[in-house]
């Protein structure tokens, strides 16, 4: 977790208004997380800050690219990702999380470090289906290939011993 220090900001000794700071990330960070998604990656954070008496919010601005491992092939590939997030820090009397993008901390909280937040944005990026770009067009073939099958499954014909059979189970 050393590595995560220099993703701190400072809020206690920040005044009223607004503030930028930019952070990197590499495979380090991930190596950070254990039992990650993303493995290796680098890129980008612009977090733009405004700071008032009540809260404090912030604007993330995250891109880079992250190395996935194609479902079908097993081969790796460079995925970019682009990530535009706004994150609200409240002030009261404890510490908590009202949602998923708003928490509520006290006046003495000295700093936030958005480590974890960046790991979850950029996780939240991977899709479903990894496919290397090599197989981006065959997506649309199996897609037809699936509902072709589903409708030579409709056409089959069903043995007439079962139908015999059906009816005379409704019959009962």
């Amino acid at each position: 977790m050393k590595n995560l220090r220099q993703y701190k900001i400072e809020i206690f000794g920040l005044k009223n208004g607004d503030h930028q700071f930019d952070f990197f990330f590499d495979n380090s960070f991930f190596v950070e997380f254990k039992n990650s998604i993303v493995s290796k990656g680098k890129g980008s954070c612009t977090v733009d800050l405004t700071k008032t008496d009540t809260m404090i919010t912030f604007h993330f601005i995250l891109k880079g690219v992250i190395e996935l491992e194609c479902d079908r092939s097993l081969e790796h590939f460079d995925y970019p990702i682009k990530v535009n997030k706004d994150l609200i820090y409240k002030y009261g009397d404890e510490d908590k999380e009202l949602s998923e993008d708003v928490y509520v901390i006290t006046k003495s909280t000295q700093e936030i470090n958005i480590a974890s937040f960046l790991y979850e944005s950029i996780n939240l990026e991977v899709p479903m289906k990894k496919l290397h770009p090599k197989f981006q067009n065959d997506n649309e073939n199996d897609e037809m290939i699936f509902t072709s099958l589903l409708e030579d499954k409709k056409k089959e014909t069903v043995d007439p011993r079962w139908e015999v059979l059906k009816n005379i189970k409704f019959k009962l």
